[in-house]
């Protein structure tokens, strides 16, 4: 028999530290076969849908689901499979990749704020804000190109800065309506090195690879520091970081699909309810029918 997926298992607690070291990226799966990954994947699927349907007819609130990872994780897979059965008009996917001249003129949280999702909805960011606490904490040169004012890249106290502003930030959107769930897809150097051969070994792939993801493989150590740091410092208990072990696809999207729909069935929803007044009408109606 499969094992329960318990959310928790996987969320990074604001009263401990989470040590990427000690955190697995792959354990057992929680499916005994193929068919029974996709018959899980499925019911999930199928749960989160229902739940969006409700969502959105209740209105009350929007989804931010936020992907962090290095390359290869499976970020886009993930997304694909586990938001397959959700209706298109209720869901939006963003990917954030260098910041446009104009983004650059804007405070770093300025460009992601304009796709947050709207209530009812469940907006998705393929990486997001967090970029600037992770490829620029690990090429802090990239900080000269975003016109801060003198002296405010001096030092490391920006990035505490940057965490202090975005825990503000997700607290704001908490109370305003915004549930907010992120996940770090944790993949191992080895696995990543084997998905890379596979995108240059299968001509379908071939577009996928790109030189500068091994210039950046090698940094590894650099970028596992930056998001130990980061999801410490970010990780709270209206915003919480899951640590999702990415080794195996498979297990990652079950897992992943379970903490969205374990977190929208928190929220308690349910359909608008109609009153005396309009029901007599929708009886009238009936009978013009």
């Amino acid at each position: 028999m499969s094992k329960k997926i318990k959310s928790i298992d996987f969320q990074v607690s604001p009263d401990k530290e989470c040590k990427l070291s000690e955190s697995p990226t792959k354990i057992d799966p929680f499916y005994e076969s193929k068919k029974d990954y996709h018959k899980r994947l499925e019911e999930g699927v199928e749960e989160l849908s229902d739940l969006q349907r409700m969502n959105y007819a209740s209105n009350r609130h929007a989804i931010l689901l936020i992907f962090q990872a290095m390359d290869a994780a499976g970020k886009d897979g993930a997304i694909r499979h586990v938001m397959s059965g959700v209706n298109p008009q209720g869901c939006q996917v963003f990917s954030f990749k260098q910041p446009s001249s104009e983004e650059l003129e804007h405070d770093f949280l300025w460009r992601t704020t304009c796709r947050l999702p709207e209530r009812g909805r469940i907006g998705i960011f393929n990486r997001s804000y967090y970029e600037e606490v992770l490829v620029v904490r690990v090429h802090p040169e990239i900080l000269r190109n975003q016109g801060l004012p003198d002296g405010a890249i001096e030092g490391q106290a920006i990035w505490e800065e940057r965490y202090r502003s975005i825990v503000d930030h997700e607290a704001h959107l908490h109370r305003n309506g915004t549930r907010i769930i992120k996940f770090f897809l944790h993949l191992s150097k080895d696995e990543q090195r084997e998905r890379f051969l596979d995108r240059i070994d299968e001509p379908d792939k071939n577009w996928k690879f790109n030189m500068a993801d091994v210039s950046e493989r090698e940094r590894w150590d650099d970028y596992m520091e930056a998001y130990e740091k980061c999801l410490n410092a970010t990780s709270t208990a209206e915003a919480p970081w899951y640590v999702v072990p990415a080794d195996s696809k498979k297990n990652a999207r079950l897992i992943i699909s379970q903490i969205i729909v374990d977190t929208m069935k928190g929220l308690k929803m349910s359909y608008p309810t109609v009153d005396k007044a309009r029901q007599k009408e929708l009886q009238a109606i009936r009978k013009e029918l």
